[in-house]
């Protein structure tokens, strides 16, 4: 969240870094927010928590969106971010998407 600038250094796109800083600070702490509500979410009832579980599939279905998006028809700073944070995320949407279909089917709310 704070070392954003090593990052960026790192993958060769220190020039796509923001002026303000608070940008990339404040989409760490929200990622960093939302991977300890799926930490929640794994350790507890998938039964009370589906509409979380739902919620987490859009946000997954968001970042996937965008990424290929931006891939496709415009352009990406780094290729990493559809590579990696892009296909890993679309493998989560869909394992979320398994979870939501197993528990409307086996568990009438």
């Amino acid at each position: 969240m704070f070392f954003y600038g090593f990052a960026f250094e790192f993958l060769g796109i220190s020039e796509k870094l923001p002026s303000f800083g608070g940008y990339i600070s404040l989409i760490g702490a929200f990622l960093l927010v939302i991977g300890v509500g799926y930490y929640f979410i794994y350790r507890g009832d998938l039964q009370r928590n589906y509409d979380l579980i739902k919620i987490g599939a859009l946000y997954k279905f968001a970042y996937c969106l965008i990424v290929f998006y931006y891939f496709f028809f415009n352009s990406i700073p780094h290729i990493i971010f559809v590579s990696l944070f892009g296909v890993i995320d679309l493998i989560f949407f869909v394992l979320m998407l398994e979870c939501v279909a197993f528990l409307k089917t086996n568990y009438r709310r």
